[in-house]
């Protein structure tokens, strides 16, 4: 199955996608089987999936971690996104700011001083979360991923950090506790004798 699939990244991240020898863009085309076309100029990225393909999400999958490194993750963290359930979410901080100064408020308050309140955001939720440009891109499973949306929305309006530290600790626990009780379902049918 053939598809193609073209983004733009922001030049300064070219390097980064094509790594030393061209190794990351190399790892990524072997791991979708795709083969990716960029254009340093513009930083025009195009990916092709090859005809012998059988990952129908091949094409989007390269997508998302072509995506992930454009949004300043680390290819490291970027090929997370080949992981199954696994998803990038990119909120634009335009839609709730309206000035460059409130923008740049407002990416102070996500990362925190020396970057506490992101790390911390993403050791509370098994998350990875970059602020670069004007939008803040999370990277993590779908129920983890929210939690850390719905951190960020917090602080985006104007929230305090301890209360969303706070909502950050219960949620992880409420998680744990979801997960725990699924780990100990009994499998199988049930009896009674």
């Amino acid at each position: 199955m053939k598809g193609t699939e073209r983004l733009r990244i922001p030049k300064t991240r070219i390097a980064v996608l094509i790594g030393p020898e061209g190794k990351v863009k190399q790892r990524l085309e072997k791991a979708t089987n795709t083969t990716i076309t960029v254009d340093s100029e513009d930083g025009l990225v195009v990916i092709e999936t090859k005809e012998d393909t059988e990952d129908p999400l091949a094409t989007w999958k390269a997508r998302d971690v072509v995506q992930a490194i454009g949004r300043g993750f680390s290819p490291h963290r970027a090929f997370w996104l080949l992981d199954e359930d696994v998803y990038i979410r990119v909120i634009d901080l335009e839609e709730y700011l309206t000035t460059p100064n409130q923008i740049r408020r407002v990416k102070g308050r996500v990362i925190g001083e020396g970057g506490k309140t992101r790390r911390n955001i993403e050791e509370l939720t098994d998350t990875f979360v970059s602020v670069m440009g004007d939008t803040v891109s999370i990277i993590g499973e779908l129920e983890n991923q929210e939690v850390a949306i719905s951190a960020v929305t917090r602080l985006l309006r104007g929230a305090e950090h301890s209360t969303v530290y706070r909502y950050l600790n219960e949620q992880r626990r409420t998680l744990k506790r979801r997960r725990a009780t699924e780990l100990w379902k009994p499998i199988g049918p049930e009896t009674t004798d």
